[in-house]
């Protein structure tokens, strides 16, 4: 990794980002689990699926398979059979022994999730665009399995609310259920958040985050759609442009940003956000924006400030700054992060492969019967992304209730490849209800 990544005009969002909903949630990030289970003595292959293998889902097959030397890939799914055998190639060639996906188990369509969790494997990996998370978790709980889910957790408030549905669920059932939100799982980061919880700067009264990049994967003009390629397969081929399978730029990446602010405030909820936004720069028939700040309100009068942009030619800075009543708080993009306060600190400490270390505790954590659950906070930070969203788009100030309680449902009930799926209009601030 490139601790000072470089912010070219055309910043790709991987490259960018390697360079609970109760309020007053205690922080329940899990200590770090150094046992690397590769050389750690276990006799229970767990097999493992994976649902979505484009370059996300890839890299957390291949970081699961680092983690347990008897962890095996039997299955894999995805909507479209070319990133199953992309994916399971580049898979192959790396754990020639441990990838062991016969063609049977290697499930094409809509339906491939289902398929795949029906195949008997131990732990599902979901890594497909986020508006399809909240079925897929539904659906991987019920049936029992342990699960890495990517963030964010759901497009929509009552994609939310059905993942926190399953969150109770996994717990019921003793299940692990590891978020994507990886900084969670970088060492450094940890200390800083549990320094800054032990009063290193005192109580907090304001936190500032960016996340600003370059575009991402633009969408292709309406000539460029084949011949016969129906609206669901379109729209799906370029996810990120469409809100309900997106979230839009805040939701999908810089949730990163918003999770770290919930971290810095042991995941209590905000009262209410007003936000402003927009797009500044042509997307064709895509309806997501480009950029966003937004300005939450928490109790005691505590404000966290989160700035959002995707466009080229700019400034680019993925920082966080933390203000206290007895100090000063920095997290410098992938510098180390720093405090000014009553004692001056700065990480000097061992460096963490977050991507690794959060499949490491996963199946650490299966293996010793000590399950870890991200759920609650998963479900908080998701619902704080969509929350400055929807302030965003409706020009409005929004409560959380007014956000957590949204039927506003992105995501259509049904799906077919023949069905006919307009695209929904951008939106336009000061028009644009709050439904």
């Amino acid at each position: 990794m490139n601790p000072t990544p470089s912010f070219s005009n055309q910043t790709n969002r991987r490259e960018f980002l390697k360079t609970s909903v109760a309020a007053g949630a205690a922080l329940s990030a899990p200590a770090i689990i150094s046992a690397n289970l590769f050389a750690a003595a276990n006799s229970d292959t767990l097999r493992i699926g994976l649902v979505g293998c484009g370059g996300r889902g890839s890299g957390a097959a291949e970081q699961a398979l680092n983690a347990d030397k008897n962890v095996v890939l039997t299955a894999m799914g995805d909507a479209f059979p070319e990133q199953i055998q992309s994916s399971l190639g580049e898979l192959q060639k790396k754990h020639p022994d441990r990838v062991k996906v016969t063609p049977e188990k290697r499930f094409s369509g809509l339906d491939a999730y289902q398929k795949v969790i029906e195949s008997g494997v131990d732990v599902v990996l979901l890594c497909s665009p986020p508006g399809f998370r909240p079925v897929h978790l539904q659906a991987a709980v019920a049936a029992g399995k342990h699960v890495f889910c990517e963030k964010p957790m759901a497009t929509d408030a009552p994609g939310v609310r059905s993942v926190i549905e399953s969150v109770k669920l996994s717990k019921e059932k003793k299940l692990s259920l590891v978020a994507g939100f990886c900084w969670r799982y970088e060492g450094a980061r940890r200390e800083f958040y549990q320094r800054i919880h032990d009063g290193a700067i005192g109580d907090i009264r304001a936190i500032y985050a960016n996340y600003y990049t370059g575009p991402v994967k633009p969408m292709p003009p309406a000539s460029a759609r084949p011949a016969g390629m129906g609206d669901l397969e379109w729209q799906m081929r370029n996810w990120y442009n469409f809100v309900w399978l997106s979230g839009d730029g805040l939701v999908e990446q810089a949730c990163h940003s918003i999770d770290k602010i919930a971290w810095g405030l042991k995941d209590a909820t905000p009262l209410k956000a007003v936000a402003v936004g927009g797009r500044s720069t042509p997307n064709n028939q895509g309806n997501i924006f480009d950029h966003m700040f937004i300005t939450y309100e928490f109790p005691n009068n505590v404000r966290a400030f989160m700035g959002q942009r995707q466009t080229g030619n700019c400034h680019g800075e993925n920082s966080d700054y933390l203000m206290g009543e007895d100090g000063f708080a920095k997290i410098p993009g992938w510098a180390e992060p720093r405090i000014q306060g009553k004692v001056n600190w700065k990480y000097s400490g061992p460096k963490t492969d977050m991507y690794q270390q959060e499949h490491n505790e996963l199946f650490a954590g299966i293996r010793s019967g000590q399950y870890l659950n991200d759920g609650d906070r998963m479900a908080t930070s998701t619902m704080m992304a969509l929350m400055g969203r929807m302030a965003a788009y409706t020009g409005q100030e929004v409560t959380w209730e007014d956000a957590l309680n949204s039927k506003e449902q992105l995501v259509p009930a049904q799906l077919d490849w023949k069905m006919n799926l307009d695209i929904a209009p951008m939106a336009i601030p000061g028009f644009t209800k709050l439904v």
